[in-house]
C-alpha cells in the first residue's frame, strides 16, 4: 500500500518536521505542494524535503524544472498540465510522473500519456480545501482503478478509518494533507 504525503499550510520547519515523522513512519512518496512559493524558495525548500526525506521518494508539485534540479525522483502534474509524455526524455530513467484525474478517463489518458501513476479526487470531501469537484464516491474510485494499469491512490477526506474501503475499492494507496499530520501515521492493509 503506498501512503502518499502531500505538503502545504505549514512552515518550513514544520514541514520538515511533519516529513521526518513520515519518512520515520516508512511513508512511500512525499509530494511538495507549496504553490505559494516563488521558484527560488521552491528550490531551497525542495532541497531541505529531499534530505529530510529519508527512503520516501519525493515529489514536485507541476513544477518539473524543480524537481530536476534538487534530485527529486519525480514530479506531480495537475491533469491540464503538459502530459508526462512531453517530459520523460529530459528526465533521468526512473524519473516518477503522477497526474491529478477526477475520472476513469482521466486515469485511462494519464496513463496513455505516461503517467507512472494516478491520483483520484476527490473521493470524499477534501478537510484541507474547498473543492470545486464533488465527491467523486468509493463507486467512481473503484472504476477509476479499472480504468487501466497504474497504480491508483484515493485522495480526498481520506482518514485512517475510511482507506481500508479505498483499497478494497481497488486502490493502491492513499495521498493527503490532514492525514499526515496526525500524531500517528499507520499503514493499512
Amino acid at each position: 500500500m503506498i501512503r502518499y504525503h502531500i505538503t502545504g499550510g505549514l512552515s518550513l520547519e514544520e514541514t520538515l518536521e511533519n516529513v521526518r515523522r513520515s519518512a520515520a513512519a516508512g511513508v512511500e512518496m512525499i509530494q511538495v505542494r507549496e504553490k505559494h512559493l516563488s521558484a527560488r524558495e521552491l528550490h531551497r525548500w525542495t532541497e531541505r524535503i529531499v534530505h529530510a526525506a529519508g527512503n520516501a521518494k519525493v515529489l514536485v508539485n507541476t513544477r518539473v524544472d524543480v524537481a530536476l534540479a534538487c534530485g527529486a525522483a519525480g514530479a506531480h502534474l495537475p491533469g491540464d498540465a503538459p502530459p508526462p509524455s512531453i517530459w520523460k526524455p529530459v528526465a533521468p530513467a526512473g524519473f516518477l510522473f503522477g497526474v491529478s484525474c477526477h475520472s476513469a478517463e482521466e486515469v485511462r489518458k494519464s496513463a496513455q500519456n505516461g503517467a507512472d501513476f494516478a491520483v483520484f479526487a476527490p473521493v470524499f470531501a477534501p478537510f484541507s480545501k474547498v473543492s470545486f469537484v464533488a465527491p467523486q464516491g468509493l463507486e467512481r474510485l473503484a472504476e477509476a482503478c479499472r480504468a487501466a494499469p497504474i497504480p491508483v491512490l484515493a485522495l480526498g477526506g481520506i482518514t485512517w478509518e475510511n482507506a481500508p474501503r479505498c483499497l478494497e475499492a481497488g486502490a493502491a494507496g492513499v495521498a493527503g494533507i490532514t492525514l499526515f499530520r496526525q500524531p500517528e501515521i499507520r499503514s493499512i492493509s
